[in-house]
């Protein structure tokens, strides 16, 4: 049985401030690349797995441009420890057992509400920012095989960069998968050629 999201009405604002605090604080330079357009639908956010602050990450984004419910899949053992995050969106997956499909069927169940957006790191454990190969594990694939109605896939590419500053700059990139092509091989393909593009266009901003 998995643990399912929740949003406590005062952890949840909590952890949503926090994020915003802590990503200021620690970073000089925090930037938004690309657009998006919403479609009022269901979001499922792809994004790259480098850090513990993937999530924080991810929760500033949504706060500043997606704007849904926030969810996000975590490992059983982790959500268990670190259990103020069921509170926040976060559900439980255990792998290679049979209740990941429990997990899939309830990510897939999530997507059918307009108002929620799930949380996606498809090669499914933290790599070093400078693998642009990522390989997505089944379960992105599962997921949007069992889901019903149109769901607004959006890509999120994380990337740091010092250059003269004392403090990290964290710069987010942004973009619409806009394919009509819903198989595992070609979200892949796209998101590995956006990676690339992120990192191209990272290497022309100003010192």
């Amino acid at each position: 049985m998995i643990l399912k999201a929740k949003h406590n009405f005062i952890v949840y604002p909590f952890f949503k401030w926090y994020a915003g605090f802590i990503i200021k604080r620690h970073n000089g330079i925090v930037k938004i690349i690309g657009e998006f357009k919403d479609k009022e639908l269901p979001i499922l956010l792809i994004s790259n797995h480098i850090s513990w602050w993937d999530g924080f990450w991810a929760s500033y984004i949504n706060q500043n441009v997606l704007h849904r419910k926030f969810h996000f899949m975590m490992l059983a053992e982790q959500l268990r420890k670190y259990w103020f995050f069921n509170f926040t969106g976060g559900f439980s997956v255990n792998k290679n057992t049979k209740s990941i499909v429990e997990s899939i069927n309830y990510t897939s169940e999530l997507l059918t509400n307009k108002e929620n957006m799930v949380l996606i790191f498809p090669q499914g454990e933290i790599q070093s920012i400078h693998n642009q190969d990522l390989q997505f594990k089944k379960g992105v694939e599962h997921i949007l095989k069992n889901k019903k109605g149109t769901v607004q896939i959006v890509f999120l590419v994380n990337l740091i960069d010092y250059f003269s500053n004392p403090k990290p700059g964290i710069y987010f990139h942004i973009r619409e998968y806009d394919h009509e092509a819903y198989d595992i091989k070609s979200i892949q393909k796209s998101y590995t050629e956006f990676y690339a593009e992120s990192v191209q266009k990272q290497m022309t901003f100003n010192r």
